[in-house]
């Protein structure tokens, strides 16, 4: 059985639906935004060449489709740049060696630095930070061009898909990988040199959100040096906040303040209380329960 639906009250719907105001989603339509799958479905493709594709014919024309697709894409924006939208798509298309290389050292990091790595394939096709990290290395190419939007897009694409949340203006060296990795964040402003591993839930953040735009194009999150490695949990804020050159820093550490290199930064664990039961101790039995909580 059909609902019966008010005619009058569909078009009082639609009419107030389709009103242009000055409210965020009003202007955000006036703006302009690319379709959201288009996006994701080029990344796919191009993520896919760059890790996977060597034929020489099947790169030839992959090449050629990347770039019409680019050009479709680029059509609904309007790049902050000089460049022209076919001069972006060849710029782009010429970087893809140089980042191909760069992802290629990340993956060699990744299993130098994991001993439960099997293979250099097995990173390759199982490990969520190699999505992120070239998912990243993609974005960032279109940041650096000025080109709006595609590059959080496509970021935020790898984070739904990873937990691993890398902004595209951070700057990240070469031989970068993240063991694990959920629930890593890297602001916009980081700066990582070459060398550096992280671990699941480490951030790399601002010390002054809650100022919004007002700190807008300001360094708002920390620079880490060669060589560091940041345990699970840690905690790295601030723009002026320096991470010196072959430091580790440990699980769950809250830093705010720069630390020297070769530093060991550890923060102090907590107190635990171990109680023993009283009497004789009875054998261990997995369906017993003990202790009461």
């Amino acid at each position: 059985m059909k609902p019966e639906l008010s005619e009058s009250l569909i078009e009082e719907v639609v009419a107030a639906l389709s009103k242009s105001g000055g409210d965020a989603l009003s202007v955000a339509a006036e703006q302009g935004f690319p379709d959201r799958e288009a996006v994701i479905e080029w990344l796919k493709r191009a993520v896919h060449l760059l890790l996977f594709e060597r034929d020489p014919a099947a790169l030839r024309h992959k090449l050629w489709s990347l770039g019409e697709g680019l050009l479709q894409l680029l059509e609904r924006l309007q790049p902050r740049t000089e460049r022209t939208p076919v001069q972006i798509v060849q710029h782009f298309l010429s970087r893809l060696p140089a980042v191909r290389e760069i992802l290629a050292e990340d993956v060699a990091a990744a299993f130098e630095g994991d001993p439960a790595a099997e293979s250099l394939a097995a990173v390759l096709v199982t490990y969520p930070a190699i999505l992120a990290i070239a998912v990243y290395r993609v974005a960032h190419e279109f940041y650096t061009l000025a080109v709006p939007l595609l590059p959080r897009m496509m970021t935020e694409y790898a984070h739904g898909e990873t937990g691993i949340d890398i902004n595209p203006g951070a700057k990240i060296g070469r031989r970068f990988f993240i063991d694990h990795g959920t629930g890593v964040v890297i602001g916009e402003t980081c700066e990582i040199g070459d060398g550096v591993r992280l671990y699941q839930g480490v951030t790399l953040g601002a010390l002054s959100p809650r100022q919004g735009q007002r700190i807008r194009g300001r360094k708002r999150h920390p620079t880490i040096q060669d060589g560091v490695t940041i345990y699970p949990g840690a905690t790295i804020l601030g723009g002026e906040t320096v991470i010196g050159c072959a430091s580790v820093i440990g699980g769950n550490a809250w830093i705010t303040e720069s630390v020297p290199p070769g530093s060991k930064v550890v923060p102090e664990p907590p107190r635990q209380l171990v109680e023993r039961r009283s009497g004789e101790l009875p054998e261990c039995d997995s369906q017993q329960r003990l202790w009461e909580i």
